[in-house]
């Protein structure tokens, strides 16, 4: 069976958006994200902007791959689980990675039961996630490719036919290219490089 080597995710932050109930807003963001900081960073900023504001409920998913995947969700004061989990629900339904999904609330003076929050923190997610450009992103390995001048044909030939990008390279006599290879090739192009005499590769840390 293939390795799952591609994910879904956004690139640029969602358009803010708004659902109401009862008198209370709720103000959905969705941000790109790829470490913790970066979830801070966003939060604080939000804070900033809405300082009056009750409170500031997220969810978030970090990771490619399912033994690597962090995830947190926060009810921010709210009731157990009526908050932060309705939120990162909806990014399990979008099947989406590398994401913070914050929703703001203003409190309009009419509690809304645990059920009225569960539905309107899911419903503002859903939207902010509806706003964003969902894009789909392959999982690659980055190699780098030693020869001799004197194999540059063989190896540019190798690069051509399995369409590798090229990151970086350094042609002299002593020549380096850098590559990058969707995950589930990986194998593929080792061995076609590897076949070649006076060529060697080398995977490179991320």
């Amino acid at each position: 069976m293939d390795k799952k080597d591609s994910y879904k995710t956004i690139t640029k932050p969602s358009t803010e958006v708004l659902f109401k109930d009862k008198n209370s807003k709720f103000f959905g963001y969705a941000f790109p994200v790829k470490n913790e900081e970066e979830v801070k960073g966003h939060i604080e900023n939000l804070k900033k902007q809405h300082h009056s504001a009750r409170h500031w409920c997220y969810a978030y998913q970090i990771g490619t791959f399912e033994n690597q995947i962090q995830f947190r969700a926060n009810d921010d004061g709210e009731p157990n689980n009526s908050a932060g989990m309705p939120i990162y629900g909806q990014i399990q339904s979008f099947e989406v990675t590398n994401i913070l999904i914050v929703v703001v609330r203003y409190f309009g003076g009419v509690k809304l039961g645990v059920s009225g929050l569960i539905h309107a923190y899911k419903t503002a997610a859903q939207m902010a996630l509806e706003a964003s450009k969902i894009v789909t992103k392959t999982i690659n390995k980055h190699f780098e490719i030693h020869f001799d001048y004197k194999n540059m044909n063989k190896v540019m030939r190798v690069i051509k036919e399995q369409n590798l990008k090229v990151i970086n390279q350094t042609l002299e006599l002593d020549c380096k290219i850098e590559i990058s290879v969707r995950l589930k090739n990986v194998q593929k192009v080792q061995d076609s490089f590897q076949s070649i005499f006076e060529v060697t590769i080398k995977e490179l840390g991320n």
